[in-house]
C-alpha cells in the first residue's frame, strides 16, 4: 500500500473552494473510497491547466512501528485500540511474519481485554492458519481459556465447558511438550469437574422425583465420562439409592461394594452400607455388573 502525494507550485482560493466542492459531492455519493488518496487522486486532473504537479511516493509506515504502538496501547490497557492496531499488520503486510505475529497479539488483545469470543475467533484463526509455529500451542491456550472463562455455574448449558475441554485436549495431545500443557490439563479438570456436576444435578433432579430410569442414565454418565472427578463417589451412592427403589437388588449391592473399594473412608459409603442395611442387604459386587466392568476396565 502506498500513499501519493502531490506538491505544486500553486493553487488559488477559488481552485481549492472548486475541489472541496468536488470531494464533498464524492463523499455525499459514497464514490470516494479512500478519503486523502480519492482527493489527491482529483487534484492530479487538473481542469483549470497551466498547474505543474509533481508526484512523489511515499512508503508504508514500517511494521515495526505499528507492532510496537500496539504493544504501546496494550501497555495503557487500551485493549480494542492494541486489537485494531495489530489487525493493521494483517491488513498491510499479509503472508508476512508481521501478519502472523499480529493475528497472535490480536487474540491476546481480545482476551486481555475480556473480548473472549473475539479472542477465541482470532486464536482458532490462527491456529488453522498456522498450525505448527512456536506460537500455536500458545493459541490452543488462549482459545481454550476463552472457553473456560466463560463457563457458567452448574444449572445453566455447559455447551463452553464441553469446547474447553475439547481445546485443552487438542493442546495436550498435539504439543504434550509445550509449557502450556500442564496448566491445560488443570484447566481441563476443572472444566470437567463442571461437566459432571450437570449431569449429578439433572440426576438428582430425576431421583428426587422418582424416575429412577432417567437418575440412573444420568449417574452411569457420570462413571462413564467423567469417573476421575469428585463426582464419581456420590453417582455410585446415587445409584445404590436408586437401584434399590426399582428393587434391582443386585446392582444396588454392586454399587456400594465399588463405593466401598474405591472410597472405603467417605462418607457416601456409610450412607449406601446403611441404607443397604435398611433392607437386610449388605454391599456385594456382581463381576457382570455394568458398573463392575466399568471400573475393572478403570
Amino acid at each position: 500500500m502506498m500513499r501519493v502525494e502531490h506538491q505544486r507550485s500553486q493553487f488559488s482560493a477559488g481552485q481549492m473552494a472548486v475541489k472541496s466542492g468536488v470531494c464533498l459531492r464524492l463523499l455525499a455519493l459514497g464514490l470516494l473510497l479512500l478519503p486523502a488518496a480519492g482527493c489527491s487522486t482529483i487534484e492530479s486532473f487538473n481542469p483549470f491547466g497551466g498547474e505543474k504537479y509533481e508526484t512523489k511516493l511515499l512508503a508504508d509506515e514500517p511494521a515495526e512501528d505499528i507492532y510496537d504502538q500496539g504493544l504501546v496501547r496494550l501497555q495503557k490497557r487500551d485493549h480494542d485500540g492494541a486489537a485494531k492496531k495489530f489487525g493493521e499488520l494483517e491488513k498491510q503486510f499479509p503472508f508476512s511474519q508481521w501478519s502472523r505475529k499480529g493475528l497472535i497479539m490480536i487474540a491476546y488483545s481480545n482476551y486481555e481485554g475480556q473480548k473472549y469470543d473475539e479472542a477465541l475467533s482470532a486464536a482458532k484463526r490462527y491456529v488453522g492458519l498456522y498450525p505448527s509455529t512456536p506460537e500455536t500451542p500458545y493459541a490452543y491456550y488462549l482459545a481454550g481459556m476463552s472457553m473456560y472463562n466463560q463457563i457458567p455455574d452448574i444449572t445453566r448449558d455447559q455447551e463452553r465447558a464441553e469446547e474447553a475441554v475439547k481445546i485443552f485436549s487438542q493442546l495436550i495431545e498435539k504439543f504434550p511438550k509445550s509449557e502450556y500443557v500442564e496448566e491445560a490439563k488443570y484447566k481441563m479438570n476443572v472444566a470437567r469437574d463442571q461437566l459432571a456436576g450437570k449431569e449429578m444435578s439433572v440426576g438428582r433432579f430425576y431421583l428426587g422425583r422418582k424416575n429412577y430410569t432417567a437418575a440412573i442414565n444420568r449417574f452411569r454418565e457420570v462413571l462413564g465420562k467423567y469417573q476421575t472427578t469428585r463426582h464419581a463417589e456420590e453417582a455410585l451412592y446415587r445409584l445404590t439409592e436408586a437401584y434399590l427403589a426399582l428393587g434391582i437388588t443386585n446392582e444396588a449391592q454392586t454399587a456400594a461394594a465399588v463405593l466401598g473399594h474405591n472410597y472405603p473412608d467417605g462418607q457416601w459409603y456409610k450412607d449406601a452400607y446403611t441404607l443397604l442395611a435398611g433392607g437386610g442387604l449388605s454391599p456385594a459386587e456382581s463381576q457382570g455388573s455394568w458398573i463392575s466392568r466399568l471400573f475393572r476396565r478403570a
